[in-house]
């Protein structure tokens, strides 16, 4: 990697697993020192692979819906690095989540919204006071396309996800005289660990780009929203999809299928 992110402190949210490690692997390559907060103990190995490529980093056990472990969880970082230059808040509850509208309840709701919005408003508000003293820092809040279309059994997930872009933008405007960038970053169908090889192609028969996304493809998208090539970049939702909120109908049910659109064009020989 290049080391543009090099002197630069992270806190990746959710970071024990999947789409959460590959921003934190990321960060590091390119030169940050990252610290890693999941509920899961399994963030610790997650570090400790980055420690063992070279990179540096370290772990925190964190559950982000409660008030005192996110102060908890910062003033260590603080002590120990000083203020963060980053913060990407990706923790949330996606499967857990998964309920008919009939068969809600409030504990329900709650358990969904105090992890995937209260988890990002109690974080981006303890990362931006240390960011504003400093007079620069990036958040960055990944959302979903459920913030925008519906998926079916998850009211709560998307609502979730809704407010997560509308407190992207907010903040973007509260905090840009302070030198502060605040972007959303939505994920497509991206694989899962262990995910079936038949669930990834029927994943993939659905996207544009015809394959399924990659953890990478999301932590690429984070790196540069981090980074001063994105100086001028704030109050945005960059959707990383390979086209699939684009589509009006998915290729299966398509009036005009990909097997009728013409071969490529031939290579014009010099």
């Amino acid at each position: 990697m290049n080391g543009r992110l090099t002197d630069r402190v992270a806190l990746v949210t959710g970071a024990a697993h999947n789409i959460g490690r590959a921003i934190a692997e990321r960060l590091a390559a390119e030169g940050a020192t990252v610290a890693l907060a999941d509920v899961d103990p399994a963030v610790e190995e997650a570090a400790a692979a980055i420690v063992h490529g070279g990179g540096e980093a370290f772990a925190y056990r964190l559950d982000v819906s409660s008030a005192a472990e996110v102060e908890d969880c910062f003033d260590r970082l603080e002590s120990r690095f000083g203020a963060p230059d980053i913060l990407v808040n990706n923790a949330a509850v996606v499967r857990g989540g998964v309920r008919h509208f009939l068969e809600s309840d409030e504990a329900w709701w709650d358990a969904v919204l105090d992890v995937n919005l209260k988890g990002q408003f109690l974080c981006a508000r303890r990362a931006a006071t240390a960011m504003a003293a400093h007079g620069r820092g990036v958040i960055v809040n990944i959302s979903s396309g459920g913030a925008t279309r519906a998926h079916r059994g998850m009211a709560a997930y998307d609502a979730s996800k809704g407010g997560s872009e509308a407190l992207t933008r907010a903040l973007a405007l509260d905090l840009a005289p302070y030198g502060i960038r605040v972007a959303a970053i939505v994920p497509g169908l991206i694989r899962q660990e262990g995910q079936p090889a038949e669930s990834a192609a029927l994943a993939a028969a659905t996207v544009p780009l015809e394959r399924i996304g990659e953890p990478a493809d999301i932590a690429a998208a984070v790196a540069f929203i981090v980074s001063d090539d994105a100086a001028y970049v704030s109050g945005t939702t960059l959707v990383v999809d390979g086209g699939l909120l684009a589509q009006q109908r998915s290729p299966q049910v398509e009036t005009f299928p990909i097997s009728s659109f013409p071969p490529p064009p031939s290579k014009q020989v010099r």
